[in-house]
């Protein structure tokens, strides 16, 4: 069930006391977990964006490059002299810390992270970029990104959001990511890698969906599983799927839709109006059925929310087998991220999806 945040503003991720549990152990599939709060026992291997150390910023102390970086922001982007009167530590994942501050009578949402790690912002804001484009939806505006002193830095609007629940604003939600997903490229991928939470995601196109997500969604992860030190059934069996996932599709070609690409529960909400509000994206052009996969790990989304999706545009026959191929991509992501807690459930799904295309 989402965690009841009513009234409270815009974070890229939630406070770790209200995320959906995705530690180690916990089924993926619609059950509460946590968002991207990795535990001290996180695995940090090579290709995964390390997670950085971080020094205590005093709500009454920036450091004098970041206040003036983000001062020259808002005043750019208000059109007169602004400067950051009160910066106050709020609650996030460990990918980035965030702040609200305050300057004059607005107040406005950073993300923080270190000045190696500056291409996750830039890559996040292409992402709101893209999904700005549907007008059925809102993101935050993005007001400016760099690097200052000792951090990188990306500045948003600040937002009051209330989380999706059945009934109106659930079923808007659905219709309005429908739209979303009727915006469509010319190939499946995006003209820029980015990242799934910390980790790279390899976006470059391709005119088949299942070579592409072969090449760029399951090989990797399972590449990087390897180097992580996971042999044996895992690699052999994710393999061996991938060279056999044109079989999966015999009969579904989905058109290259815009996916938000992580459309988790932590990562949609309704503003004041009842608009669906989308964050922390990682977009590409795919099958928009990824995107429903997603949306039902760690809770899902309000019933309301996926029969007006439906009633707007039907998923085609053989989406609950595809389902599995999708959240997969995801649970081999957190096995990569968290460690061995997603080993058994990874195998599992695997083995269930070659036995479904005789593998």
């Amino acid at each position: 069930m989402l965690p009841d945040f009513a009234n409270r503003h815009y974070h890229s991720t939630f406070t770790a006391s209200s995320k959906p549990d995705r530690r180690p152990g916990r089924s993926l599939s619609r059950s509460p977990g946590e968002a991207r709060y990795l535990p001290d026992q996180a695995q940090y291997g090579s290709g995964i964006v390390p997670r950085p150390a971080w020094s205590p910023i005093l709500s009454s102390h920036l450091d004098p490059a970041l206040h003036q970086a983000l001062s020259e922001a808002i005043g750019q982007a208000t059109g007169r002299r602004a400067d950051v009167e009160r910066a106050t530590m709020i609650g996030g994942g460990s990918i980035s810390r965030t702040l609200r501050i305050d300057s004059d009578d607005r107040c406005w949402f950073v993300k923080l992270n270190d000045p190696a790690l500056a291409d996750m912002f830039a890559a996040e804001v292409d992402g709101l970029s893209a999904l700005a484009v549907c007008s059925a939806l809102r993101v935050p505006g993005v007001v400016g990104h760099g690097v200052a002193g000792r951090h990188a830095w990306l500045l948003l609007d600040h937002l009051a959001l209330r989380g999706l629940r059945e009934g109106r604003r659930g079923a808007d939600a659905g219709r309005a990511l429908a739209e979303l997903h009727r915006i469509e490229g010319a190939q499946y991928g995006w003209h820029r890698d980015n990242y799934i939470g910390r980790t790279p995601q390899f976006n470059a196109p391709h005119a088949s969906w299942p070579a592409f997500f072969a090449r760029r969604r399951l090989l990797p992860q399972l590449d990087l599983a390897r180097r992580l030190g996971h042999h044996g059934k895992l690699i052999a069996a994710g393999e061996r799927l991938a060279d056999k996932l044109p079989a999966l599709f015999a009969d579904h070609r989905p058109p290259p839709s815009l996916l938000h690409g992580d459309l988790w529960s932590g990562n949609a909400a309704s503003d004041e109006t009842g608009a669906l509000v989308l964050f922390d994206p990682a977009v590409h052009f795919g099958d928009r059925e990824s995107d429903l996969a997603m949306s039902e790990l760690f809770g899902g989304f309000p019933d309301s929310f996926y029969a007006a999706y439906g009633e707007s545009w039907p998923l085609a026959d053989g989406f609950e087998r595809r389902k599995i191929l999708y959240q997969l991509y995801h649970v081999l992501n957190h096995l990569n991220l968290f460690g061995g807690g997603y080993l058994l459930q990874a195998e599992r799904m695997i083995a269930r999806l070659l036995a479904e295309i005789g593998g």
